[in-house]
């Protein structure tokens, strides 16, 4: 059936209804997702990289550019579990790639190394060929091919546990791999149809690396011999914290124009220094360093004739000066030496932030939006949330549009906010699938609170049965009951059962509760209480039992891997001295432990935090309350100095859920412990974090929004679902996506996933992510890519004499 949408958009495809969980008489359509007819590609309010593009011929040979890193790579093995964005980068720029992503986040073939690939089967069995370009080999001289295939499959399919490898979904479906007609053609046979097989071998390793489990775990650790791209490594210096890349001798394709790339771990906090005091061309920074950049350059427009009216020193006033300068020379020995101390102290840090500024005017700020959403993360285990009414009126009272334009207007980026969990603005899969959820509406809002049973007096009253958990449906209901169903989730449960599944729990479409006894069993309390952190261990996992209710992390597939690992302490410690929000003082975490990083997920970072808002609708006296206890929800958030950006927006969100009755204990937690003891343990109601985007969600998104399920030992599986909050029939259509190789129908069973994620109301995207850029203005091809992969052999400095509309390279205008 035809649909008509807001604002005119039409879908052609068959709605689905369903009743959510609100006693089960409010029904809302849940969509599959469509786009609007004049926004067909979804590239309405996506931002463009901004590199500074430049042809080659106007780019100069040689030169060193210094760039700026978290860290000094663990591992150059990209497919280890304590690889990180370093290691991401340095595999892009000296392995092969088959396919990279082009500024809309979508596949295309690599010319470099491929001549073709395409399904050449799909019956009895899907065959890929791949023609490799033939004047492609290792830098030892070897040809890449089949050999180099085949090892990589054997190295990651999982079933040889001497390697120690981080999970990488696909892989596993490879039947076998062959050479073709000519020592140029490999032919891939899977036992089971895969969509996103265009994700495999990228990156490409030698057979010397992946060949046998020694080379692979500990050969490629922290070197690499073999490569074949435009580069190569060249030293890894961790004395320094430099790796070395050089140009390739060996490379067939276009040369690379700079003779070396300086990969240089500097903490976010010391960039800004960094880049003035001339160690760095180029660094994503925060946007405290983008307004010092700013403001160097207006400084600079008055010809240096004004004194600073910014950092330190800026707020003396003649009077304070004159004070400083009485105590300085006073009759008081004592208070006059402490006063000159002070008084040199003051000097020296407004003659060092002077030199900064004069520094920074050297460089440009490169912006565009990251591939990644900032959501908040509502955890659906226990508790309040555990009810599904509760989640979704923390849901409808927050104005998205709202965080989003506040976020992201100031730095003139689009401010939409992202109507999908599973791709962004701009790629082949998104489509706003929000409206299954719904907008902001904060009577709407409490109206699910009341249903839900949180009232007014709630807090005062007695509890009316005893065993039931706050929140939870069905007062002194008993483990076995029978909770009513919805005729469409009836049917995800029975298809589940035919399946032989051995998950039980309802999820989000299913009755008009929530805590159902399936799911209680399910996610029980004592499952997340003690959470097993292994992502990230690089060792290998040893065999036996594990330790009773335990929370069992598994690390993400590969292309999410690259985008977002290690990316968590960096961000949440990164900077930001545009913002200082006050935060409820609630109890400070004092865990002194490990950093424990999450692969693929991490904290936001670097961005304006919303103002304090002008409301009219009037808040609730104090939070709802039902069986004698408040509503009022704990909100974890890191308490680093780079987390001032992310505590503001979390008051702003708590300051919207006052609005409805619902009460937020603000508690901040180490930096170090804020994922690994926090998050990926369950331990919190309430959380802000960041998941980047990528070009194949029925890959990548599956562990994020499977539905946990225990374990054989008892323990919790949650894979990467953070949030507990999950249904058999988002599996189904994961699956189904996984396994569909006609590409129109694997998205509409992807968009039909991601209106299911809405609807169950476990995570709601706020807004993308910014990402800023700071680098020499005659760097080109090089600054905040957005999607779009680099090309490391264009990157370089800028000719001397070349200027005007010639210097762009005319297919990026």
């Amino acid at each position: 059936m035809s649909h008509v949408g807001p604002r005119g958009r039409t879908c052609s495809r068959t709605l689905r209804s369903v009743a959510l969980l609100t006693t089960g008489v409010l029904a809302l359509p849940v969509l599959s997702g469509c786009t609007s007819d004049n926004d067909k590609d979804g590239t309405k309010g996506a931002a463009a990289p901004d590199v500074a593009p430049a042809a080659r011929k106007w780019v100069e040979q040689g030169g060193t550019v210094h760039w700026a890193v978290d860290t000094v790579p663990a591992t150059l093995n990209a497919f280890q579990a304590d690889a990180d964005a370093a290691t991401g980068r340095i595999a892009d720029a000296v392995l092969p790639s088959l396919y990279t992503l082009d500024r809309s986040g979508r596949p295309q073939l690599n010319p470099d190394y491929l001549e073709s690939a395409k399904v050449v089967e799909r019956e009895p069995k899907q065959v890929v060929l791949y023609k490799l370009n033939q004047k492609a080999v290792w830098s030892d001289g070897r040809e890449i091919g089949a050999p180099d295939f085949v090892a990589q499959w054997r190295a990651l399919r999982g079933k040889d546990s001497a390697y120690w490898t981080a999970r990488n979904a696909g892989y596993e479906r490879i039947e076998k791999i062959e050479r073709g007609a000519n020592n140029l053609e490999v032919r891939v046979t899977f036992n089971k149809p895969y969509a996103d097989w265009k994700s495999l071998f990228s990156p490409l390793y030698p057979k010397d690396v992946t060949g046998t489990p020694n080379a692979f775990n500990d050969g490629a650790r922290k070197a690499l011999k073999i490569t074949a791209g435009p580069f190569l490594v060249k030293k890894v210096d961790r004395g320094a914290k430099e790796t070395t890349l050089a140009r390739n001798p060996r490379w067939w394709g276009e040369p690379a124009k700079l003779d070396s790339i300086v990969l240089r771990a500097v903490p976010r906090g010391k960039r800004a220094a960094a880049l003035a005091d001339g160690k760095l061309d180029i660094a994503e920074i925060d946007s405290g360093a983008a307004k010092r950049i700013a403001l160097a350059h207006k400084d600079k427009g008055s010809g240096g004739s004004r004194p600073l009216t910014h950092g330190p020193g800026a707020d003396i006033t003649p009077a304070s000066a004159l004070r400083s300068w009485a105590e300085a020379n006073g009759s008081d020995d004592d208070k006059a030496e402490e006063a000159q101390e002070i008084r040199a102290r003051n000097a020296e840090a407004v003659a060092k932030y002077a030199r900064e500024q004069k520094g920074l005017g050297g460089f440009a700020v490169r912006k565009s939006l990251e591939p990644a959403y900032t959501q908040l993360a509502l955890n659906g285990e226990s508790g309040p949330l555990a009810d599904e009414r509760v989640r979704r009126a923390v849901a409808r009272a927050l104005d998205r549009q709202e965080l989003a334009d506040l976020v992201l207007k100031p730095l003139g980026l689009p401010a939409k906010p992202p109507g999908s969990h599973l791709a962004l603005l701009g790629q082949h899969a998104y489509a706003d699938s929000s409206r299954a959820l719904g907008k902001q509406d904060t009577q709407e809002a409490q109206a699910l609170l009341a249903d839900a049973g949180w009232t007014p007096g709630g807090a005062n009253k007695k509890k009316t049965g005893e065993g039931t958990k706050a929140g939870s449906e069905g007062q002194g209901a008993k483990a076995g009951e029978k909770k009513d169903e919805s005729s469409d989730e009836k049917k995800d449960e029975k298809s589940q059962d035919k399946s032989g599944s051995s998950a039980s729990g309802s999820g989000s479409g299913s009755g008009s509760g929530s805590a159902s006894a399936s799911r209680s069993d399910a996610l029980s309390d004592a499952a997340s209480d003690e959470g097993t952190y292994i992502v990230g261990d690089d060792k290998p996992r040893q065999a036996g039992p594990r330790p009773e209710s335990a929370t069992h992390v598994l690390a993400p597939a590969r292309t999410a891997a690259v985008q977002g690992m290690a990316l968590l302490h960096q961000a949440a410690r990164a900077d930001d001295s545009e913002v200082r929000g006050q935060t409820v003082n609630a109890a400070q975490d004092s865990h002194d432990k490990k950093p424990g990083g999450m692969a693929g997920a991490y904290a936001p970072r670097g961005t304006a935090a919303p103002a304090p808002e002008a409301s009219g609708a009037v808040p609730q006296s104090g939070p709802l309350g039902k069986d004698g206890k408040p509503l009022t929800l704990r909100f974890v958030l890191p308490a680093g100095e780079g987390g001032e950006s992310l505590r503001a927006v979390g008051e702003r969100i708590s300051r919207m859920l006052d609005r409805i009755g619902i009460g937020t204990e603000i508690t901040k937690v180490s930096d170090d412990s804020y994922f690994k003891d926090h998050i990926a343990s369950g331990d919190y109601d309430l959380a802000l974090y960041s998941w980047p985007a990528t070009a194949y969600p029925a890959t990548d998104g599956r562990p994020i929004y499977a539905k946990p399920v225990p374990a054989s030992d008892g323990s919790l599986l949650v894979e990467q679902n953070y949030t507990r909050v999950g249904t058999n029939h988002i599996d189904q259509l994961f699956e189904h996506a996984a396994s569909e190789l006609d590409e129109g129908k694997a998205r509409d069973l992807v968009r039909q996933a991601d209106a299911r994620i809405w609807a169950a109301a476990g995570s709601i995207p706020l807004y993308q992510r910014p990402q800023l850029v700071a680098a020499k203005p005659g760097l080109r091809n090089a600054g905040a890519f957005g999607f779009e992969a680099p090309r490391y052999q264009d990157i370089g400095y800028r000719k001397a004499g070349a200027s005007g509309p010639d210097l762009q390279d005319p297919k990026k205008k």
